[in-house]
């Protein structure tokens, strides 16, 4: 049969396989753990090139021919917009036609309240394998489910920890089910480094950071990026492909200088920055995002500029 090549991402070694064997594989999972026999390392194997034929589930999703693609939205440094950004990018990608995932794996549930949903169960009773996926999922706007974060998470993290093998892929086994049943999944994250945000860049497969053009959050983005560094070591499908500039205001000196200076650090990543505005801070009172609260205003129309730069399609009408 035709041979297909896997490299074991930690040795670099080169392995053959049948590609038949892998293609019967994919159709099943789209993604498996395979073992490097020279240095014994698990890592995961899977491909965006193998499209698959599967017919509906039974569980009622519509299962898709290609791999969802998988961004998460992620800085150490609270307070930058992470929650109002993966909220809007969301909403505006389901707006533009995708279907969309959004997962919060914060322990504040920020998602849920910016949505105007309290949904009682979510990512945790997911990750433990309390309730199957079709049960964690909330359908909140069309083209748009959710699967919550909230205090429980806290326990998630513990049970992470004591994993003696394998932690780092709990999110990745658990989400498999949604691999085919969305365009996009996006991950929202909480502040700070621990195990779940581990989890996370072990899953996705891009990143989006955004960034208030202060200067701690600059600091946060440097350290950020080492330590994403030390992620891709081990897997080298996660990369650093936006960064978002957020609460910038034309009228205030050290923004523009800030956002200035990260254009020269980052060119290839800079995004439209999104402008301060009181519409980000009172839409999440009202359920809303901030395409329904003032669809007109300028933080609406920066939010559509990401949603055309991350779909790649600036003739997107949403």
């Amino acid at each position: 049969g035709i041979v297909a090549k896997i490299i074991c991402p930690k040795c670099g070694k080169e392995h053959e396989v049948d590609e038949n064997k892998l293609k019967e594989k994919f159709l099943l999972k789209k993604r498996f753990i395979a073992r490097c026999k020279v240095c014994n390392n698990r890592f995961p194997v899977q491909s965006e090139e193998y499209e698959t034929d599967i017919s509906p589930a039974k569980d009622g999703f519509q299962y898709k021919s290609k791999s969802a693609r998988k961004i998460c939205i992620t800085l150490s440094k609270g307070g930058v917009g992470k929650t109002t950004t993966a909220v809007n990018l969301s909403a505006g990608l389901a707006l533009a036609g995708h279907k969309v995932l959004l997962i919060d794996t914060d322990t504040q549930g920020q998602c849920a309240y910016i949505l105007g949903e309290n949904p009682k169960v979510g990512l945790t009773e997911l990750l433990t394998g309390e309730l199957p996926p079709e049960e964690v999922v909330v359908s909140s706007r069309e083209n748009l489910d959710l699967v919550g974060g909230g205090k429980s998470l806290a326990g998630i993290k513990r049970m992470i920890t004591r994993k003696s093998f394998g932690g780092e892929w709990t999110l990745s086994e658990a989400m498999k089910e949604f691999d085919h049943k969305y365009d996009y999944v996006i991950i929202d994250t909480s502040p700070g480094w621990d195990q779940l945000t581990v989890n996370v860049l072990f899953y996705a497969s891009e990143v989006l950071v955004p960034m208030a053009l202060e200067f701690m959050p600059l600091h946060g983005l440097a350290e950020f990026i080492k330590r994403l560094g030390s992620i891709q070591q081990y897997r080298k499908e996660i990369a650093l492909k936006y960064i978002l500039p957020t609460f910038m205001d034309a009228r205030v000196k050290g923004p523009q200088q800030i956002f200035t200076r990260i254009k020269k650090l980052y060119p290839e990543y800079i995004c439209k920055p999104i402008g301060y505005s009181e519409n980000l801070s009172e839409a999440p009172s009202y359920g809303k995002t901030i395409f329904e609260f003032a669809p007109g205003c300028n933080a609406s129309i920066d939010y559509r500029e990401l949603v055309r730069r991350v779909a790649r399609d600036n003739s997107l009408l949403l």
